[in-house]
C-alpha cells in the first residue's frame, strides 16, 4: 500500500512539473518582465502581435494593455483552467510585479500587471 501511495504521489509531482509548464512560466515571467522594463503597455490590440505559443502548442500567451493572457489551445474543463489559475497564482504569489491571477469572463487565465 505504502508502495503505490508513493507512486501516486511522485506521478502527480512529475505532471505537475510538465515541461510545458515550464515553459509557460518562461514565457510569463518574460511578458511580466517585459512590462517593466520595455512597455509601459501593449495597448489593448498590439499585444497580438507578441503573442507566443509553447512549443508543444498547448498554451498560448498574449498581451493585453498590462494583463497577461493565458489561454488553453485544446478542450478543456473548468476545473483545468482552475488548476491553471492556482499554478500561476502560486508561481507569482511573491511577485509584487504581478497584482492578482485570475479566470476571465471570457474563460481564460488572466495575470494582471497593473499598476
Amino acid at each position: 500500500m505504502r508502495k503505490i501511495l508513493v507512486y501516486f504521489i511522485s506521478l502527480i509531482f512529475v505532471i505537475g512539473c510538465s515541461p510545458s509548464k515550464d515553459e509557460l512560466f518562461k514565457e510569463t515571467d518574460a511578458f511580466v518582465q517585459s512590462l517593466q522594463t520595455d512597455y509601459s503597455s501593449y495597448g489593448l490590440l498590439g499585444g497580438s502581435e507578441h503573442s507566443k505559443t509553447t512549443t508543444d502548442g498547448l498554451y498560448s500567451i498574449t498581451p493585453i494593455g498590462r494583463l497577461i493572457n493565458v489561454k488553453v489551445l485544446k478542450a478543456v474543463s473548468n476545473e483545468e483552467y482552475e488548476d491553471l489559475r492556482k499554478d500561476l497564482e502560486g508561481h507569482y504569489k511573491d511577485d509584487s510585479r504581478v497584482n492578482k491571477v485570475y479566470i476571465s469572463e471570457g474563460g481564460t487565465v488572466m495575470i494582471d500587471c497593473r499598476n
